[in-house]
This record gives structure tokens, C-alpha cells and sequence, in this order.
């Protein structure tokens, strides 16, 4: 097997989805734990003690307590290289989630145990199904008293409509929550009084009453018998191919702020799951371990480093072995780029590297070359790994800067927070500025970090508009141009968009003017 063969197989590369409070960041941590790539986990909650989440770098997300961008987090454990990627589980930010989606060769969806399937989780999956990504379970937070797992089980099929297959089964639940017993290796998972973890191997799940006399009580151990045994009966088979193509989804319980049940998770999650798999490109389908090298930026960040104000493409490598110094062609402009500072993420820190595999995510100094979405590529006829997903805003505000001192700090830190993709930059037809954004505490943010970042203080003023409409045809443009009635402004590729505020007017827009052709985006 050849050595970039060799550096693909043993690649994961994975994103953690869930509604928000679920316990994605606490999981996050645990697994950084787990592979010895931090020594304590900041409490995302606990702001009086000045720790924060590992992977929430911005000082607004560490204010808030919430994750409002996707990190990226790389370490290694018993001879894998994972790929973490942490995203926002708010949904205002579900479209740096969904372009962060694209990047991965597996998910990790995590359930709290008490409240089941919720809304962002669903939406969030269709995402996953639509792209036949395989699909993870984590039902977290089992020290507390929740629903019954074959309710859970049912609800996952019945709403989310994929097959379930528990790998292991909680121990009691709430005060009376033990640990875990894995069905496939009969092994059961505890943690003593001085919080070490305990496992004792089974021949068999007959051997749970008396294994498990000492841990838990008599009723929790027949209930665990009788549950086991009507899975046993009536559950799902397991099938891996299912599992690969995200049919079937593992089911692994436990609690990430105690650790109960995550080693095993991560252990049966690097057996189970997909290394990076083949691309399809212009020019067809892009195997991982072919030669020649190839990547596509999935997001930009500008001031990870404030102290520089530097700006951050990220890049998926697909296909071929990544160089610090090589030469890509940019499919979108042609043009040839040496990339001589490429970068390893660790959350806020990084590192420079001299190589990278196909799974792995590279940051790439960028000094404007790059736009979400873009693919590199070594072979000089180039080729693209087509265009990532752009939602319509549904909120828009007319934005301008305080001190009109201020007008170029202002207009530099408006085109590079536009074309990280956080907000949509539209200018009237009098130079005005007009952000959209999919959710409203998009423009929280924006507010702050035009302020942190860029020393500039806004005056924004909300608009009652809600629909963004590109309109394809510059004849038609020019038409509508000539109407006061209409909204027309022009995107940062000086595309014609029209701006309604409801439905209605979109309607009644669509009536006078049959023969006008809209789009939902400029693409």
C-alpha cells in the first residue's frame, strides 16, 4: 500500500451537529481529552471561573456562551488522524453549518437524552441524508433523567426516518445511572468513586446480573435484561453498508460532562466509520489516493489573530499529498499560487505543517485570492468540486458607520466579513449599504466585531424587508431600475438583486410583471 493510500485510510474527518445545548462543544473536548490534545476542558457555561470552551476562540462566543462559527480541530488517537469539525448549533449561523457539511466524510449527531429529536437537529440531518453522509448518535446527558432509550429509538425512526442500532445501552439513568453495556463486544463501562474507568469483558449478555450485582440494583439490572432482550428480538440487524451510505444510524449512550460512555464511543466510532471518500468533480469522479493533489475552500475567516488581522482560507484536501511550498492553480481565476504558510488548527492555535492528506483541513494565508467555494488544484487543466450552498437572507438592515472618519475602516471590514459569508453586502442605487443575513444574531455579531476588529461603531437601522430576489436578466434590471415601487440593489459581483418585504409583495411583484425572471440566489 502506498503511503498516501496508507495516510488516507487512517484519516476521520467529522462534523458534531446538534440543537443547541445538546453538549456538542462538552463532547468536543472530551474526544480532544481522549486524544491527549488538551489537559482539562473549559466549562462552556461556567464564566465566574474564566474557562471557556476550547473551540470557542471568538470573545463573543466565550460572552455569550454559545457557538456562533465552525472550528477545526485536528489530533491524533491509537494510530487515526481526526479531523474535528465543531459548528454552530444556533440557527442563525446554520449556514456556515451547512457549508461546513460539505467537508466531511462523517457526522456526529448528538440528542440530549431528555428532549429527543429537536427542531435544528432535523434540519440539520436532512442536510446529511440529502448527501448520504453516515450518521453518528451520541444521547448525552444520561446523568440525568431523560426518556426511555426504546422511546428514543423509536423517535429517531419515526421523525428523523433513518434506522437505529444501539451499540451499547445505558445502565440506569439519572441518580441511578451507572454506565454502559456494549452489545457488540459484551463489555461493560464504569466509572469507580475516584472517577477511573472500569471495564470488565463478558462472554456473554447472560453474565450482566451477576457482573453488574455490585454496581446497580436489582430492578435496574432486570430492566436492563428484559430491554436487551426485546432488542435482541425485535430491534434492527446491524449493517454496516446501511451505516456507510446513512440508511442506519449506531447509537451510542452517554454523559460528555462525566465522560460516561465516550471512550467506547471514539473506539467504535474509528472501526465504523467512512475514511475520505471519492469526490465529484467537473471532470468526474476525484479519487482521495490519486496522485495529483486537489482541495476546495469551504469557509474564510478573517482576525483569528487579531494581533496580525490575518485572514484564513480553509481548505478540504480531496484527493493527492498536500506540500508547504507547492504550486495550485485556482480554478476560478486560473492563476497559479504557492502555498507557503499552510496551517494546522487547534481551535485558536495553530501551527505551520509541512504536509497534509486527503481528510485533512489546511488553513491557507490568504490575501483576498479566494472566495467560499473555490477548488485548488496542482494539474494545470483544473477542474471544480462545484459550487457550496448559498441561502437567501431573510433579515436586512441599512448599515453605516458612526464617525465618517471612520468610511474606509468601515467599507474594508464590511467586503471581508461579506466574503467570509457571514452576511450578504448589498449597495443601493445612492451608495447606501445594506446587509442581509440569514439570522437575526448574525447582526450581533457583525456589530461587534466591526467594533473589535475594525474600530468601527455602526448605526444600524432594521428594514421590514424579508425576501432576497436575483434577477438573472440585465435587460429586465434596467426595466425595473426605472420603477420607484421596487427595491432594486446590486450584490458584491454587481448582480441585480430585488428586495421585497413579504410574501404578499413578492406575489403582487410577480403579477404586474409575469415575464420577469426571478432567482433565489446570484449563482
Amino acid at each position: 500500500m502506498s503511503q498516501l493510500k496508507q495516510e488516507t485510510q487512517r484519516r476521520r474527518t467529522f462534523a458534531i451537529i446538534s440543537h443547541p445545548d445538546a453538549g456538542k462543544t462538552t463532547l468536543t473536548e472530551k474526544l480532544l481529552l481522549l486524544g491527549g490534545a488538551i489537559r482539562t476542558a473549559g466549562a462552556v457555561k461556567s464564566r465566574k471561573s474564566e474557562k471557556f470552551a476550547t473551540s470557542d476562540w471568538m470573545e463573543l462566543e466565550k460572552q455569550r456562551g454559545i457557538s456562533v462559527t465552525s472550528s477545526v480541530m485536528q489530533f491524533s488517537y491509537d494510530n487515526f488522524k481526526i479531523n474535528i469539525l465543531d459548528t454552530p448549533g444556533h440557527q442563525d449561523f446554520s449556514e456556515d453549518t451547512y457549508r461546513t457539511l460539505m467537508a466531511v466524510d462523517s457526522v456526529v449527531m448528538i440528542i440530549d437524552v431528555a428532549k429527543g429529536v429537536e427542531p435544528q437537529t432535523i434540519k440539520l440531518f436532512k442536510v446529511c441524508r440529502d448527501r448520504g453522509i453516515p450518521i453518528f448518535t451520541f444521547i448525552n446527558k444520561l446523568d440525568r433523567q431523560g426518556k426511555d432509550p426504546l422511546e428514543l429509538f423509536e423517535e429517531i425512526e419515526d421523525v428523523l426516518g433513518i434506522e437505529s442500532f444501539p451499540i451499547n445501552f445505558p445502565i440506569g439513568m439519572g441518580q441511578s445511572f451507572k454506565g454502559v453495556y456494549d452489545r457488540f463486544e459484551h463489555k461493560i463501562e464504569w466509572y469507580n468513586e475516584k472517577k477511573e474507568r472500569q471495564t470488565l469483558a463478558l462472554d456473554s449478555a447472560e453474565e450482566l446480573g451477576e457482573a453488574l450485582k455490585d454496581v446497580a440494583d436489582e430492578a435496574a439490572i432486570n430492566q436492563l435484561e428484559e430491554e436487551l432482550m426485546l432488542l435482541d428480538e425485535a430491534g434492527n440487524s446491524f449493517d454496516i453498508e446501511a451505516v456507510k451510505a446513512g440508511k442506519q444510524t449506531p447509537v451510542f449512550f452517554g454523559s460528555a460532562i462525566s465522560s460516561f460512555g465516550v471512550p467506547s464511543f471514539l473506539e467504535h466510532y474509528l472501526q465504523m466509520a467512512p475514511p475520505p471518500a471519492p469526490r465529484e468533480s467537473s471532470i468526474g469522479t476525484i479519487e482521495p489516493d490519486q496522485k495529483g493533489f486537489s482541495g476546495f475552500v469551504f469557509k474564510i475567516q478573517a482576525n483569528m489573530n487579531p494581533a496580525h488581522r490575518d485572514r484564513i482560507a480553509f481548505l478540504r484536501i480531496c484527493s493527492g499529498k498536500f506540500e508547504r511550498g507547492m504550486s495550485v492553480t485556482l480554478d476560478r481565476t486560473k492563476k497559479q499560487l504557492k502555498l507557503a504558510q499552510p496551517q494546522a488548527f487547534f481551535a485558536d492555535s495553530r501551527e505551520i505543517i509541512d504536509d497534509a492528506y486527503p481528510g485533512d483541513i489546511v488553513g491557507l494565508y490568504d490575501p483576498g485570492f479566494y472566495q467560499i467555494g473555490d477548488t485548488v488544484c496542482a494539474a494545470k487543466d483544473t477542474f471544480n468540486f462545484g459550487e457550496l450552498p448559498q441561502f437567501p437572507p431573510e433579515h436586512f438592515a441599512k448599515v453605516r458607520a458612526k464617525n465618517a472618519m471612520k468610511q474606509k475602516h468601515f467599507l474594508k471590514g464590511v467586503n471581508q466579513l461579506a466574503q467570509e459569508g457571514a452576511i450578504q453586502v448589498y449597495r443601493t442605487k445612492y451608495e447606501e449599504t445594506i446587509l442581509g443575513v440569514v439570522g437575526k444574531l448574525q447582526f450581533d455579531v457583525f456589530i461587534y466585531r466591526m467594533k473589535a476588529e475594525y474600530g468601527v461603531d455602526l448605526d444600524m437601522q432594521p428594514m421590514p424587508h424579508q425576501i432576497a430576489k436575483w434577477i438573472p436578466n440585465k435587460e429586465d434590471a434596467e426595466k425595473l431600475q426605472k420603477s420607484s415601487n421596487n427595491l432594486i440593489v446590486t450584490d458584491h459581483q454587481e448582480r441585480q438583486v430585488i428586495i421585497f418585504e413579504n410574501d404578499f409583495g413578492l406575489r403582487w411583484f410577480q403579477q404586474k410583471y409575469p415575464d420577469v425572471l426571478l432567482a433565489d440566489s446570484g449563482k
